[in-house]
């Protein structure tokens, strides 16, 4: 073989595509065989024959991504490329593009030495991560199939907008990175001065960022603010923005409350696994006891589990600290849930809640309940023709007054629907029934069985009347002991006897409609419905469990059983009716109203009614009205009425709300008048007096980044504020500053004092991608 000409040891192709990888070893030669011979028969890198091997050259500094393919082949594209086959070194010049995997590397110059295996960047370059991660270089040096290097001028794009920049950067092993003089912000650059100093920065003489641990870690760092310094660590680490969780100490919250004093607390993250992590909060307070403080989740594939607990001791007779002769308890709670999908049908779940008192959750700041409900369920869904579920709860009374032997659990409650797509007769059917039990330690047990029928068919007649036909049938069992106890006290309910009612109605709208031209249309419609069944008797025969609670307003006038649940059926004949009136307006604005009333054709109403001062307890029931006026998109007003049945212009409940936009402000105000409702009133102290409510607020954006908000309460009745509460905030690309103001001024009834923990002080400080600082006090 003739020597190799001085003019071929310089191999120039222009805009060529050249594999690196996954290529048998004479892949280069066949460019100018047979005349020329390569003096080095070794193959370039990755090309060692039919086993290609992994080449990882643009793992720069971001997040870690899809983890790449070891055989994946390296590719690169040039304006041109110029191969020395006596030094062993490729050379391409001209928007370099090369890539493996998701991978990508640009640059000015990309050189590759066979014999050291040295690549190096020359000239805006740029490497692109699976993750989105992009790293900017005046020059990189890199070997060991690029898993090691040194890089001159960097600078780097990172997930979640975080930014970084360097003198210089050492990889190593292609997974730690060690940057020197560095500077790390998720802000955004001011648009008018790009030269001036970020939000917040954080500026350290020595960073290294770990792709496998997620972390970054400075030494010698500062924070600065609007580039003054405002602190100083020799330590700081947070996780790579590029991952979602990562173990570490999250931002301590300190602070001041009426029965913790001054605390502390310094939660704990740790991420244990892709679907579950673990939070550990300790709180040290000078006038309570160590607290711990757990927070769990767990993904699975068909749901999750979720909750918190805690335990410690507890000073709770005392607020002024151990010192002062507190009675140590050991107290704690917990919240517990999980969810669960069985199958396309089928879903099942469980909450379980429990805790020492009341006080101790406001105390410690946890999620403050009244009532503690706890759960095992499944239920299952057909479309829309059928549904089931099945359950057993138990419940935790929290007040001071409960009387936990009385609070029930209850086991069975199943109940099944169907509502079959073929009509009935023209009409809709839809079928249920259901089993309740419920116990108490002391007091009235109950177990009821129910079933329902229920068929509706509309009509419309020639005159464009709309007609309601409506049937409803209810079947009931008892089985009941202990009615004469609290909190039922219905001695002639115990024993075992069956309860029916059949309702029968016919129900006519008239829809009266005419255009009002350019100002939209005008509606108005009469509604009269014609009820009708047995009369029912008195009740006091028939337990009540689902049943205490109603009001009477426009929203249940004609509904046929117009008591809630299925412990109390409303009987007899009756005509309601209703006058409504509209406007639409053509920009999608509406004034709309209704006054409604009901009529009984008996007097034997008032034997049967279990809730005197209802508005149902009279033979003409009160009247309920409506008014909607929202003329346009910035201006909504709705408000609810219902009067004494003996005088109608004396209210017995107006509810009012108002909603006024202006620009980025939004003002609201409301009025709320209530009587007390007898049937309400508590059984152990305590009373309900008539409520005369003002509230006023107003809120909304200030610039592009402030938001702001105050409102509050007034009782006209009392003479005395009821609520005050105001908010603060400041939110961009990078950082969060909120402060919230809460003040309730409710008394107890038997003290005529304030309750403690009546006002709340919160302050939230963030700093996007590096952690979050909370002060409470209360």
């Amino acid at each position: 073989m003739s020597p190799v000409p001085d003019r071929m040891r310089h191999l120039r192709l222009p805009a060529l595509l050249l594999l690196l990888a996954g290529l048998p070893g004479a892949a280069l030669a066949q460019y100018d065989q047979p005349t020329v011979t390569p003096r080095d028969p070794t193959p370039l890198p990755g090309a060692t024959g039919s086993r290609p091997q992994r080449i990882e050259p643009f793992a720069g500094l971001g997040g870690s991504g899809p983890r790449q393919d070891p055989n994946a082949p390296v590719t690169f594209t040039a304006d041109e490329v110029e191969y020395d086959r006596e030094t062993g070194v490729v050379t391409a010049r001209g928007k370099v593009e090369a890539w493996q995997g998701e991978r990508l590397l640009r640059a000015d110059v990309f050189t590759y030495n066979r014999n050291t295996g040295v690549a190096t960047a020359k000239g805006n370059v740029q490497l692109l991560e699976p993750d989105g991660t992009v790293l900017f270089a005046e020059e990189a040096e890199l070997k060991d199939r690029f898993r090691d290097g040194v890089l001159e001028g960097v600078r780097a794009l990172l997930a979640a907008n975080g930014k970084m920049a360097a003198n210089g950067a050492r990889r190593t092993g292609g997974t730690i990175n060690e940057l020197a003089r560095v500077v790390y912000s998720s802000c955004d650059l001011c648009k008018d001065d790009p030269t001036a100093p970020p939000l917040w920065q954080v500026q350290a003489r020595r960073a290294t960022q770990d792709k496998e641990a997620l972390r970054i870690s400075y030494r010698d760092a500062t924070v600065r603010m609007f580039g003054v310094p405002v602190l100083y660590t020799p330590y700081l680490s947070h996780p790579d923005p590029s991952t979602p969780r990562a173990s570490g100490f999250l931002f301590p919250t300190v602070g001041y409350t009426r029965f913790l004093g001054l605390f502390g607390e310094t939660p704990y993250f740790w991420a244990i696994d892709q679907t579950s992590d673990l939070t550990i909060t300790p709180i040290f307070s000078d006038r309570q006891y160590p607290n711990l403080g757990l927070e769990y989740r767990k993904l699975f594939n068909f749901g999750e589990i979720q909750g918190s607990a805690s335990v410690g001791g507890f000073n709770g007779n005392d607020t002024s600290g151990k010192a002062a002769g507190g009675r140590e308890d050991l107290a704690g709670h917990i919240f517990l849930k999980g969810r669960f999908t069985v199958d396309e049908n089928w879903r099942a779940g469980f909450d379980l809640n429990r805790a020492s008192s009341e006080l101790y959750l406001r105390t410690f700041r946890y999620e403050y309940r009244r009532v503690l409900t706890s759960q095992v369920y499944t239920e299952g869904f057909w479309g829309t023709e059928g549904y089931a579920r099945f359950d057993a709860r138990a419940y935790q009374g929290l007040r001071s007054v409960d009387d936990t032997r009385q609070v029930p659990y209850v086991l069975p409650n199943i109940y099944v629907e169907r509502a079959p797509r073929e009509k009935i007769l023209g009409g809709n059917l839809t079928l249920d029934a259901g089993i309740l039990g419920i116990y108490r330690d002391i007091g009235s047990q109950t177990q009821r069985i129910a079933t329902r029928a229920r068929w509706e068919r509309p009509e419309v007649d020639p005159f464009g009347s709309l007609w309601t036909f409506r049937l409803q049938g209810d079947a009931i069992g008892y089985r009941a002991q202990g009615q004469q106890e609290p909190p039922t006290n219905l001695p002639d309910a115990n024993g075992t006897r069956g309860v029916g009612n059949l309702r029968a109605a016919v129900d006519w709208r008239m829809p009266f409609v005419r255009s009002a031209g350019e100002y939209g249309t005008q509606t108005i419609e009469p509604h009269v419905q014609f009820v009708t069944g047995p009369r029912q008797g008195p009740q006091r025969s028939v337990p009540n469990e689902d049943s205490v609670d109603f009001e009477f307003t426009d929203a249940n006038l004609f509904a046929l059983n117009r008591f809630t649940g299925r412990d109390r059926q409303e009987g007899g004949t009756r005509i309601d009716t209703a006058l409504r009136g509209a406007w639409d307006f053509p920009n999608g604005g509406q004034v709309e109203g209704l006054v409604g009333r009901s009529y009984r054709m008996d007097d034997d109403f008032r034997q049967e009614n279990p809730y005197p001062g209802s508005g149902l307890d009279k033979r003409a029931s009160a009247w309920v009205a409506r008014l909607r006026v929202a003329p346009t998109p910035w201006l909504e007003t709705i408000g609810r009425v219902r009067t004494d049945p003996d005088q109608p212009f004396v209210t017995q409940l107006t509810d009012t709300v108002a909603n006024l936009t202006v620009g980025p402000a939004t003002f609201s105000a409301g009025y709320l008048h209530s009587v007390p409702l007898p049937y309400l009133i508590p059984e152990v102290g305590g009373t309900i007096r008539t409520r005369d409510e003002i509230s006023l607020g107003v809120s909304g954006r200030i610039g592009q980044y402030w938001r702001a908000g105050v409102s509050g309460k007034y009782d006209l009745k009392i003479d005395r504020p009821v609520l005050a509460q105001g908010f603060v905030g400041y939110e961009d690309e990078c950082f969060i500053l909120e402060g919230r103001f809460i003040k309730r001024f409710a008394q107890d009834p038997t003290t005529q004092t304030l309750y403690p923990a009546n006002t709340i002080v919160l302050f939230r400080l963030g700093f996007k991608t590096l952690g979050e600082y909370f002060f409470r006090a209360i």
